[in-house]
């Protein structure tokens, strides 16, 4: 496996030119939250727009509608009851927070049936996923399946260790032309064909959110064009690099995901820094 370092990390980071403008760095769409996990919305577009995306819209319950024009008034907003004209967007996430009900399925049926780009696919659209296999088959080329080892193992069966999983997400990846993150300690990324494993990070992203996050910041590349698999390192890197800047002020145990997302823009100066 190759490592993801900064040496690395930092040939995939583009500069951004003096004139350029919002559109330059796309459309995100975030299908995510429900009536009783819509912090898990605001967490997701937050990254995102922490991460570059020039324009982000949510699409949430239209009862929580308050929620995102107080936390992050910069995003705009898709109410779940309406059709999604998928065609307005270059990227899009689904997931975090979307619960599993009927509507949540026949919503991730539709975005997977209609979507032509790649997608970001997270919790809770994972875990549907997970009991509609047939469904993978309609992942779009290159679609970023983020799953922690749970939920890796009930989309593709138990697993006796670490090392189990990585053979089986690269064997996966290859199968569905799709890229596999294995998230957790040393979080894996396959497309099949290269795999590689992340050094930054620490214990303080073991807390809930910490997946909400990174899924905002892939679709953060992915919305300013990055190749998915370099969009899915980035990401991965980028994340676990703002936490290791986090524990300057926080420990460990005290560090939350609002923290981390706070420092994303003191970890892109890190990387850029060492771009000569």
């Amino acid at each position: 496996m190759e490592k993801l370092e900064i040496d690395y990390i930092k040939q995939f980071l583009k500069k951004r030119l003096l004139n350029s403008h919002k559109g330059d760095f796309g459309h995100a769409l975030l299908i995510a939250g429900s009536v009783q996990k819509v912090g898990a919305a605001i967490i997701a577009a937050k990254a995102c727009l922490r991460s570059g995306a020039g324009l982000l819209t949510v699409s949430i319950p239209k009862e929580e509608r308050s929620s995102i024009f107080t936390s992050i008034p910069e995003a705009m907003l898709h109410f779940r009851e309406e059709q999604i004209d998928f065609s307005k967007y270059n990227s899009l996430a689904i997931g975090p927070g979307l619960e599993q009900d009927a509507a949540a399925q026949k919503l991730l049926y539709s975005t997977l049936s209609k979507t032509k780009y790649p997608i970001v696919i997270d919790a809770d659209a994972l875990n549907i996923l997970s009991s509609n296999q047939d469904w993978l088959t309609l992942l779009p080329k290159d679609s970023i399946l983020t799953p922690h080892p749970k939920e890796f193992d009930r989309l593709f069966g138990l697993h006796n260790s670490k090392e189990d999983r990585i053979q089986t997400a690269i064997q996966k990846a290859n199968e569905y032309n799709c890229i596999i993150v294995l998230k957790g300690h040393q979080s894996v990324i396959t497309n099949g064909h290269r795999t590689f494993v992340n050094t930054s990070g620490n214990a303080g992203l073991a807390k809930g959110g910490s997946g909400d996050a990174l899924t905002g910041i892939i679709l953060a590349f992915l919305a300013q064009n990055y190749e998915p698999i370099n969009a899915a390192k980035l990401a991965v890197f980028t994340h676990g690099l703002s936490a290791d800047i986090t524990l300057q002020t926080q420990s460990e145990e005290s560090m939350l995901i609002t923290d981390v997302i706070e420092n994303l823009g003191k970890a892109f100066q890190k990387i850029k820094a060492e771009i000569k």
